[in-house]
């Protein structure tokens, strides 16, 4: 059976036990599907028969609307892992620089296109955060960096003028940095306005990676879209990629989305409030756990905790596959009260 580097498989549980897990291996809103995305897709079935826009002219617009950015500073995609594997398609870098640990699917995309992957390996000491070690590591054979902002799994984040330090170190050896923002929309709104690298734009070298999936809970929609003022740029990943990319589907969800402002704040609460309380719960039994600021935490517990917890039913997202990380540390996703405390119970009783 194949291998997959991500959690989430809830089909691979399902044909091993006849069941579906509890899944903390994904990191997605709790909340599931909003009403009006559901909606939404169910109103756009009618048009499944014709080829979808292919520049997703409606969706685009309203994200111009909601990024308060130029429409043609934004394309869209089959989220944001096709949106990493056209970038490195169209810029075609040789030497690309990642922390590490973090995302895997950008070593893949790097990979695939033969660019030499080079890793800056961050500090247990320091819970993983990015410092300005990792701006010395770019240097004249970089040619893209990638950021995760807030890292995955670590759950750290990059404070901006560090990050700004990062991309100005970028623009003076001719690099691209690319930074993926798919979780910081969890924050609350004010922190992350202050966060966001999207006031960098302007001066070029900077692509910014969004999705639906994680916040709107549409894992299974796929749609994801990236911010970047080079233009030129935009036109090569849109080129490199299959003409419909985005299905009609998906886009009208992506348009109704937007409008879920109250369902946003609802699952911001929820994680503001949920995540101390699951990291103090796992702290109480022991296992350190990094302070991160999205909506899942990284722990370190027995390595034999993964396949324990899987025999009772729920998943964590082991670790053993992120360069920087082993085998004894685990992801898990911040979830509903309900579920969270379903989760400490079970690993109170493997534990024991």
């Amino acid at each position: 059976m194949q291998t997959l580097i991500h959690g989430g498989d809830w089909a691979g549980y399902r044909q091993q036990y006849g069941k579906d897990p509890l899944d903390f291996s994904a990191n997605v809103s709790p909340l599931g599907l909003p009403d009006g995305v559901a909606r939404a897709i169910v109103q756009a079935i009618p048009t499944a028969d014709r080829y979808p826009d292919p520049l997703c002219r409606a969706l685009r617009a309203k994200l111009a609307d909601a990024e308060q950015l130029p429409e043609d500073q934004i394309l869209c995609g089959n989220g944001a892992a096709d949106l990493i594997f056209r970038l490195v398609l169209a810029a075609k870098p040789r030497r690309a620089l990642l922390p590490a640990p973090t995302f895997a699917e950008y070593a893949a995309a790097l990979e695939a296109v033969g660019c030499t992957v080079q890793r800056h390996f961050l500090r247990q000491e320091e819970d993983f955060a990015v410092t300005e070690r990792f701006v010395c590591a770019i240097d004249d054979a970089t040619d893209m960096v990638f950021l995760c902002q807030p890292n995955n799994p670590t759950g750290q984040l990059t404070a901006l003028p560090l990050v700004q330090k990062i991309l100005d170190r970028c623009r003076a050896k001719g690099a691209l940095l690319v930074v993926d923002e798919c979780f910081l929309d969890f924050l609350p709104e004010q922190e992350h306005r202050r966060l966001t690298a999207k006031s960098l734009l302007p001066g070029g070298g900077l692509v910014i990676l969004k999705a639906f999936t994680k916040l709107y809970g549409m894992a299974g929609v796929r749609l994801g879209y990236c911010l970047c003022g080079d233009r030129e740029l935009l036109d090569r990943m849109a080129a490199v990629g299959q003409p419909w990319g985005v299905s009609s589907l998906a886009q009208a969800a992506g348009i109704a989305a937007l409008d879920e402002t109250a369902y946003v704040d609802r699952v911001r609460d929820l994680i503001a409030r949920q995540r101390p309380m699951v990291a103090a719960g796992l702290r109480a039994m022991g296992l350190q756990v990094v302070e991160g600021r999205a909506n899942y935490l990284l722990f370190r517990a027995p390595e034999w905790l993964g396949e324990a917890l899987r025999q009772k039913g729920v998943v964590v997202r082991s670790c053993a596959n992120y360069p920087g990380l082993d085998a004894g540390w685990y992801r898990t996703a911040v979830r509903t009260p309900e579920e969270n405390a379903q989760l400490l119970e079970t690993l109170r009783e493997v534990l024991k």
